[in-house]
């Protein structure tokens, strides 16, 4: 950072929970050590632009910092708008992606009341082995693994990549946003065919043209078989020849931060000429037409990648990467 690139940085990071664990010890505070033992640092953490505040403290930059908040396809945003305000010309560069900290009890419990995540009997296969407790995609799907994590990409202007050193890894090609109006957490094929259409329509392109995606993947039952009869009605009859890749078979949920994260393996698959695999998987014969790339990487050299996120309240966004 310097007087040219500080002011022309942008940051937007965002989160579906952001602060859930500063009010947590907040309010464990104020009830078992008293009122005046309340962190007076309690309301900037739970601000929810803070995660890209504290970028700018700590790296010196002076753009436009805010949180897209999406729910679980927070980052996605975070991309869709930085890669915009880049094109016009609101900043040079972008450090865009989600965090969450969302392993405290009452997110937890929240989680399992409304029977999103596994539960795991001794007759599960991951009571002895919990690493396969994430499975999109897998015929014994139960839930999705709750996780923590943090992801950000840097966008910078086609003009600035050089002057500044900068390695180009791809470029995003297509966005398509769209939003439910239907049920605050069962997803709507309608709206969410319509995102990826326009994603792919934005990038210049037809669906032939992708070469893999990265799916939502959540690992629950009707998340699952809701994005295969999506991308049977975008793909029709080559939707067995794409390549599908659930990241969060390997890295669980982590919210507002997923996105972000299944990006970037997104892109650097696509770099190294793979597709990532979809771990612990057993065949669901609903799905025998989907390649979901089971349980090994494989070489698989491609131009395009679509990756889905999907969120509560009915929000959905589609990005396409072309790789350089």
């Amino acid at each position: 950072m310097d007087e040219e690139t500080g002011p022309g940085t942008a940051c937007l990071i965002g989160s579906a929970l952001n602060g859930t664990d500063s009010y947590r010890i907040a309010m464990d505070n104020y009830v078992n050590r008293g009122p005046m033992k309340v962190s007076p640092y309690l309301l900037p953490n739970v601000c929810a632009n803070l995660p890209a505040g504290k970028a700018g403290m700590l790296l010196n930059f002076t753009g436009p910092i805010f949180s897209p908040q999406g729910a679980c396809a927070s980052a996605n945003h975070a991309i869709a708008i930085g890669a915009k305000m880049i094109r016009d010309g609101d900043c040079d560069f972008a450090l865009v992606g989600g965090v969450e900290t969302c392993l405290v009890p009452e997110i937890i419990q929240g989680f399992s009341n409304m029977l999103a995540t596994i539960k795991v009997g001794e007759k599960d296969r991951a009571y002895s082995d919990p690493m396969q407790a994430s499975r999109p995609f897998s015929l014994d799907r139960k839930g999705f693994v709750l996780a923590e994590g943090a992801g950000v990409l840097v966008l910078a202007a086609e003009e600035k990549i050089e002057s500044c050193g900068l390695q180009k890894k791809a470029e995003i090609a297509g966005i398509g946003m769209t939003s439910d109006a239907k049920h605050f957490t069962r997803p709507n094929r309608e709206t969410i065919v319509r995102a990826m259409h326009a994603a792919i329509a934005d990038a210049e392109i037809s669906p032939q043209d992708i070469g893999s995606i990265n799916a939502h993947g959540t690992s629950t039952p009707t998340g699952d078989a809701t994005e295969v009869e999506c991308l049977r009605e975008v793909f029709a009859e080559n939707v067995s020849n794409i390549p599908v890749t659930a990241n969060k078979s390997q890295v669980g949920h982590s919210l507002g931060a997923s996105a972000a994260i299944e990006a970037a393996l997104s892109i650097e698959a696509m770099n190294q000429k793979i597709v990532l695999p979809t771990v612990n998987h057993i065949p669901d014969p609903a799905f025998d037409d989907i390649d979901v790339v089971p349980n090994a990487s494989r070489n698989h050299s491609y131009e395009h990648v679509l990756s889905n996120s999907f969120g509560f309240g009915g929000t959905n966004c589609c990005i396409v990467f072309r790789g350089v």
